[in-house]
């Protein structure tokens, strides 16, 4: 039989109330009380249940973390750092695959039907509609790695991909490549957009050199290696800034199999620094996406609206750097 509240009352020789207050955040409760109580559950080998806590409380403690890019690799690290990061905060993550979704009904039907405090968007791709339609339900929510806007609806917190795609083309010109070309994921992806207007910004400075620009079906290593085929059979840059690391990955193994070398007769540079991007037998030279310090500030600000429904929204922003390695010919 299952340890109950009274038994854990009986025991410490209190009341069961005191036992409840004991086990409910924020709740009073005189040291001495709290003491007996938590040694009679460790006899006994009580834990409170957290289903029955949230009836008391209000709160579910249960955060949705809802995304629709489950095949790149980033999103194993991004989801192993939300995941212990709610949890430390004593936090329950529920997982949403949103796959081919772009429509935020059936998501936000179902994080109502669960109670969530609240919800993390993570996903480079969906519009800022779809987190606006979480805050117009009345659900706390962050937009993760989201669009960059200076007026934000909802909590954005990532980068500037504007600026990424910039530091993109800038780093290829400084390498003196004439022919260079932006091979993006998907068109109607907001990431996408904005990185391939900040590398045609910076390459618009340089009228002398060549730029073209493509987009692979999806962000990921299939697409990235179709795309980068297409390109080869015609007249192929000298360099790609391909917008994401596991779509580098993919044409990485496209100019590979056609007999190529990079960089020697291409060059790569991606976007995010996953880590296989660092693996000896694929070196690839990209921009890092601080990915640990755009969770860390995203479970904050949802702990801090849950808290606080009406905080104003904000929007954090977080540096990327090139990580240097060699599918780039060097400076020089």
């Amino acid at each position: 039989m299952a340890v109950t509240l009274k038994d854990v009352a009986e025991r410490a020789g209190v009341s069961t109330s005191a036992v409840s207050r004991t086990f409910t955040d924020g709740a009073s409760v005189s040291a001495k009380t709290r003491a007996k109580v938590e040694k009679a559950a460790d006899a006994l080998g009580y834990s409170p249940n957290a289903l029955a806590s949230s009836l008391t409380t209000g709160r579910t403690k249960l955060i949705g973390l809802i995304s629709n890019n489950f095949h790149n690799p980033l999103f194993l690290e991004v989801f192993d750092r939300f995941t212990r990061g709610l949890q430390d905060r004593g936090l329950r993550p529920l997982l949403v695959n949103l796959s081919d979704e772009t429509d935020p009904v059936h998501s936000v039907r179902m994080m109502r039907q669960y109670s969530v405090d609240g919800a993390i968007i993570a996903s480079s791709t969906l519009p800022p509609s779809f987190a606006e339609a979480y805050r117009d339900a009345g659900i706390p929510v962050v937009h993760s790695f989201g669009r960059y806007t200076t007026a934000p609806q909802v909590h954005v917190v990532g980068i500037d991909n504007v600026a990424c795609g910039r530091m993109a083309g800038e780093t290829l010109i400084a390498r003196g490549y004439r022919r260079v070309a932006f091979l993006g994921g998907p068109e109607g992806a907001t990431s996408t957009q904005d990185r391939a207007l900040g590398f045609l910004g910076a390459l618009h400075e340089h009228p002398e050199i060549e730029v073209s620009v493509s987009y692979a079906s999806a962000y990921s290593f299939d697409a990235g290696r179709v795309e980068m085929t297409k390109r080869l059979m015609a007249d192929p840059a000298q360099a790609y800034f391909c917008g994401d690391d596991v779509l580098s990955v993919g044409a990485l193994s496209a100019v590979q199999e056609a007999g190529l070398n990079c960089p020697r007769d291409i060059g790569i540079i991606g976007l995010n620094d996953m880590q296989m991007a660092g693996w000896q037998n694929i070196n690839l030279t990209t921009i890092r996406q601080p990915v640990a310090q755009i969770i860390g500030a995203s479970i904050d600000l949802v702990i801090g609206t849950v808290e606080d429904p009406t905080r104003h929204p904000e929007t954090r922003l977080f540096p990327c750097k090139v990580i240097e390695r060699g599918t780039l010919r060097p400076l020089g």
